[in-house]
C-alpha cells in the first residue's frame, strides 16, 4: 500500500466504529464520547446561528444519538438560545450515558415533549433521531417525523449521519432526513459519501472527539480528496522525451462507437501519456482523428504486438463480437498493466474463461464498471450492488484479484485485500456518454508514466471528477457537460498540482 493512504481521512464502517468506541472506553482514562460529541455539534449549530434567530428544534431519539442530542440541547441552552425537544424514547430503556444526558437536560431546566409542535418558524433543526448501525425501514411514527423534519423551512444539522440513511450503504431507509449540515463523529462513514449520503448529508463537518482513531483501529476504508493528486506523478526532468512518459494502446472502437475510443485516446494524450495508439475494430474507422492528430489510429491487433506499449486498455467502444473476444484474450495474455472497461468487462462476464484469466494475471490490473456492468460480472441484480457499494466493489476485487473502482455517486475503489476509498469529487453533470471512456483513458495515462496502480486508479477517478467540478464552477454545467470537456479541466487540475509540488 502506497505510503501517502496512511495519511487519509480514515472511512470506518459501523463495525469497525463499535470496535473503536469500545477499545475508547476501556483506555485508563476513557473519553466522555457522549459529552464531546453533542458539544462538537453544538458548536456548529451555534456557528450557523450566529448572535440572533428564532427557536432552535431539537429531534431527539430513543437511544445515543438522542443522548448526543440532548447534550446540544443543554449547550445551546446555556449560550441562551431558546429551545425546544422533541424526546421520542423512554428514559428506563436508554442507555447509561443518553439516560444521563436527559437527566443533565432536565436538571438545567430543559423540558421535553413527545410529539412535533405546532408549525413555527425556526431558525434551526437538529436531527438526532438515529444514528449509525440503523438497519430496519422508517415506518410509522419516525417516518413522520422525518417527514416533519424535512418540511421545516429552516436548515438542519443532523448528528451523525441524517436519520434514516444507512451508515455503511447511503441507502435510504424507507425515509431520510435531508440535512444542510452534518456533524459526523470519530470518522467518515461511507454512506455519507456514496449512493444517497451525498443527497442527504449536506456539508460535512468532522469531529475526531479527541479521539486518535487509526491508532484504535487501523481504517480499512479510506477517502479520496484532492490531496491525492500530488502523489501520482513526479514533476519531469528537464532532460527528457516522449519514451520517458510510456506508451498507451486502447483497443477498441467497433462500428458505430469509433467514438468511445477517440475519447479515450484523447484523454490519454492530454493526461501526459508520451504515446498513445488507438487499437480500433471497426472496418470504416477513420485514418486519423482530425481533433487530435497526434493520436496513432490503427488495427487493434498491429497495436497488440508493438513491443513498446506500456499500458494497455481494453473496452471503450469494444462491442461482443467474436474479434471483440479475439483482442481481449490477447490483452489479458500480455504482460502489461491493464484497464478493461465497458464491452470488455462484458465479456468477462460472458466467459467464465476469460474471468478466470483476469484472476490469474500477474500484471496489475484494474477494472472500471459502473452498476450494471458490475452486477453482470457477479451475477446479481443491479439494485443488489447498489445495496451496498462498498462490499460490490471489495467482492469484484477478490473475485478477480484486481483493483476495481465501482462507478457512480461516491464512485467506490477496492483492492484485492479488502481496502477501500471513497472518491468525493464529481456532480450529477456526468451523468452523460462517455465520462467512463474519458477516465479509462485518464487512469491508463496515469499508469504509462509510472504512477502506482493503486494511486493511478484513485487518482484518475478524483481528477476525474473534479474536471467537471471545475467545469460547472466555471459556469459549464452542471447540466450539459459532454465528456470531452472534462479532459482538459482535469489535466489543467494535474498540471497545477505538480506545479505546487
Amino acid at each position: 500500500m502506497p505510503a501517502h493512504f496512511a495519511h487519509a481521512t480514515p472511512v470506518y464502517l459501523t463495525e469497525e466504529m463499535r470496535q473503536i468506541e469500545l477499545k475508547a472506553a476501556a483506555l485508563p482514562r476513557p473519553p466522555a464520547l457522549m459529552e464531546k460529541a453533542g458539544l462538537a455539534a453544538a458548536r456548529v449549530a451555534r456557528e450557523l446561528l450566529g448572535d440572533h434567530g428564532e427557536p432552535v428544534l431539537i429531534v431527539a431519539g430513543p437511544g445515543n444519538n438522542g443522548g448526543d442530542a440532548l447534550v446540544v440541547a443543554r449547550h445551546l441552552r446555556q449560550w441562551f438560545f431558546n429551545v425546544t425537544v422533541v424526546f421520542t424514547g423512554q428514559r428506563e430503556k436508554l442507555s447509561a450515558d443518553a439516560r444521563s444526558a436527559l437527566d443533565a437536560w432536565l436538571a438545567a431546566g430543559g423540558e421535553i415533549t413527545t410529539a412535533m409542535p405546532p408549525r413555527r418558524r425556526w431558525s434551526l433543526v437538529v436531527d438526532g433521531l438515529f444514528g449509525i448501525g440503523l438497519e430496519r425501514e422508517l415506518e410509522g411514527e419516525y417516518a413522520g417525523l422525518v417527514t416533519a423534519i424535512n418540511a421545516c423551512d429552516a436548515p438542519r444539522i443532523a448528528i451523525d449521519v441524517p436519520s434514516g440513511l444507512h451508515s455503511d450503504s447511503g441507502r435510504v431507509l424507507g425515509a431520510a432526513v435531508r440535512a444542510d449540515h452534518t456533524v459526523t463523529f470519530i470518522g467518515l462513514k461511507p454512506g455519507l459519501l456514496t449512493l444517497d449520503g451525498p443527497d442527504h448529508c449536506g456539508e460535512l463537518h468532522l469531529a475526531p472527539l479527541d479521539l486518535d482513531a487509526p491508532a484504535l483501529l487501523a481504517p480499512n476504508g479510506s477517502m479520496i480528496g484532492g490531496e491525492i493528486v500530488g502523489t501520482a506523478l513526479r514533476p519531469r526532468r528537464i532532460n527528457s522525451h516522449k519514451g520517458d512518459y510510456g506508451s498507451v494502446g486502447i483497443i477498441g472502437g467497433a462500428h458505430g462507437m469509433v467514438g468511445a475510443a477517440l475519447l479515450a485516446g484523447r484523454a490519454a494524450l492530454r493526461l501526459g501519456a508520451g504515446r498513445v495508439y488507438l487499437g480500433l475494430l471497426a472496418d470504416s474507422a477513420p485514418a486519423v482523428d482530425a481533433v487530435q492528430p497526434e493520436l496513432m489510429l490503427r488495427r487493434a491487433e498491429e497495436v497488440l504486438k508493438l513491443g513498446h506499449v506500456t499500458c494497455l486498455a481494453v473496452g471503450p467502444g469494444l462491442g461482443q463480437s467474436p474479434e471483440a473476444a479475439f483482442v481481449m484474450q490477447h490483452a489479458i495474455a500480455s504482460s502489461l498493466p491493464l484497464v478493461l472497461d465497458a464491452d470488455a468487462l462484458n465479456l468477462v462476464a460472458a466467459d467464465t474463461s476469460l474471468g478466470e484469466s483476469v484472476s490469474r494475471r500477474h500484471a496489475p490490473t484494474l477494472l472500471t464498471p459502473h452498476p450494471a456492468e458490475a452486477a453482470r460480472l457477479l451475477a446479481r441484480g443491479t439494485r443488489e450492488v447498489q445495496h451496498d457499494r462498498v462490499a460490490t466493489a471489495r467482492d469484484l476485487a477478490a473475485r478477480f484479484a484486481c483493483l476495481v473502482v465501482l462507478k457512480g455517486a461516491g464512485s467506490v475503489c477496492a483492492t484485492p485485500q479488502g481496502r477501500f476509498f471513497v472518491n468525493t469529487s464529481g456532480h450529477p453533470g456526468m451523468a452523460s456518454a462517455g465520462m467512463g471512456d474519458v477516465l479509462t483513458g485518464i487512469v491508463a495515462a496515469l499508469l504509462a508514466q509510472g504512477a502506482e496502480p493503486l494511486t493511478a486508479l484513485c487518482t484518475g477517478v478524483y481528477l476525474h471528477g473534479a474536471g467537471a467540478d471545475r467545469l460547472a464552477a466555471e459556469g459549464v454545467g452542471p447540466v450539459g457537460i459532454a465528456a470531452g470537456e472534462v479532459i482538459d479541466t482535469a489535466r489543467a487540475l494535474l498540471n497545477r498540482s505538480m506545479a505546487r509540488d
